[in-house]
């Protein structure tokens, strides 16, 4: 049944122009904001709690140009299941290399990190055309075989190899072939309270982050370099790089994590309804003991 849908719907609806799919967009945020209103309790609550400065007028207008942003990204990841390399590198290209040429001409592997802003379902696609590594990155793999399938297919189509999430060691194993960029997303939610998370504070709120990017980038010692997507206007975007260090195990604990939250938090404080306002970042609550 998900492959019948797959090629009768979803295939041919990939093939039409963006252009095309973006008025589809428009017509889909009517039904997913007005009629549906998909998780609007969530958004708003972590809209309410991230900016309690702002109006309610301006938080209105906020989740409209969310939901209206988050219309395209369904579109143009359905758009991704057939875009050509050369369009994917035309729509997400790289804004400065510099940072990672410097890399690959001294052989040095790296880790790449950022959060769910703007299109990273396009970066996905396009990531391993633009830079000199090779890549890879860890999934959550799908409990669809077809779609698991097809999701490895589509991101892995100009050459970026994902690894289930429990197997990083595996993925790490990649360097023995030649410098490698590891990408990972560290805005994702703990699945649960544990000491291996840090807590900060992120868009003025409590916050569990997880410290994969900080403990894999001391293991092998290998730099980590920010990948800020950016809209540049609609259908396109760009990936501007930042080294935060190119020796981690001289940073102090948690600085790595810090850096990388920091930055984040920049992008989404600067245009806020490119963030995935939808995702339950907060779920997990703080518990302070008495002393």
């Amino acid at each position: 049944m998900t492959a019948f849908f797959y090629y009768l719907f979803l295939k041919p609806l990939s093939l039409l122009p963006l252009p095309i799919l973006h008025v589809i967009s428009d017509g889909l945020f009517h039904i997913v904001y007005s009629l549906v209103g998909y998780r609007k309790k969530v958004v708003r609550t972590n809209i309410e709690n991230s900016f309690p400065e702002k109006s309610k007028q301006d938080m209105d207008q906020m989740m409209k140009g969310f939901y209206r942003h988050f219309c395209d990204l369904i579109i143009e990841s359905i758009k991704a299941f057939s875009i050509s390399e050369e369009e994917a590198v035309r729509r997400c290209p790289a804004a400065n290399m510099d940072v990672v040429e410097k890399l690959y001409k001294e052989r040095k592997s790296f880790i790449f990190v950022g959060g769910h802003y703007a299109n990273w379902e396009l970066f996905a696609v396009s990531v391993a055309a633009i830079i000199p590594h090779k890549t890879a990155a860890l999934y959550a793999p799908l409990t669809n075989p077809f779609f698991d399938r097809l999701i490895q297919k589509t991101r892995g189509k100009t050459g970026l190899e994902l690894y289930p999430k429990n197997e990083p060691e595996r993925m790490f194993d990649m360097m023995k072939k030649g410098p490698t960029c590891f990408i990972f997303g560290a805005d994702q939610s703990p699945s649960n309270k544990n000491k291996k998370a840090y807590w900060t504070n992120f868009l003025n709120q409590d916050t569990m982050v997880m410290l994969g990017t900080e403990k894999f980038a001391k293991q092998y010692n290998i730099p980590v370099v920010f990948g800020g997507i950016y809209r540049v206007k609609r259908g396109y975007y760009e990936f501007k790089t930042t080294l935060l260090t190119d020796n981690p195990r001289e940073t102090a604990e948690f600085e790595i994590t810090e850096l990388h939250t920091r930055i984040l938090e920049e992008q989404i404080l600067t245009d806020p309804q490119y963030y995935l306002w939808t995702h339950k970042r907060w779920k997990h609550k703080r518990i302070l003991l008495a002393t």
